[in-house]
């Protein structure tokens, strides 16, 4: 589960765990002060971050870019969700390492372990 505040609006998503690169996720808006009260009263550990959207070559999709606060500072990761598993994706140079199998990077991880302490 994951609640966020984005600008004036707030949003909780439910996610599954993944089978391979394939998992579902819905997303539903939320009032902004029941954000607040889930994030200050049922959150443990928080992951700080901005996210930025970049379009990608591929018509439609979008590169999502996490720059990461406090303890996870200085980590930077990129992402894209694809329409399916077999979508091919021209990756742009700006990319570093790949982290997607790696569970250290995922955000339940990074709460719990902080980029910082590794």
């Amino acid at each position: 589960m994951r609640v966020r505040i984005v600008g004036g609006e707030a949003f909780i998503t439910l996610k599954d765990r993944a089978i391979g690169l394939v998992r579902h996720e819905f997303e539903y808006p939320i009032p902004v002060g029941d954000a607040e009260t889930i994030l200050d009263t049922m959150c443990g550990n928080l992951v700080d971050k901005n996210r930025y959207r970049i379009p990608a070559k591929e018509a439609g999709l979008f590169w999502e870019v996490d720059e990461f606060f406090g303890d996870n500072a200085p980590l930077v990761t990129a992402e894209i969700e694809l329409p399916d598993e077999n979508t091919v994706v021209q990756l742009p140079d700006w990319i570093g390492l790949e982290v997607t199998n790696d569970h250290r990077y995922k955000n339940n991880n990074l709460a719990v372990h902080p980029f910082s302490e590794w």
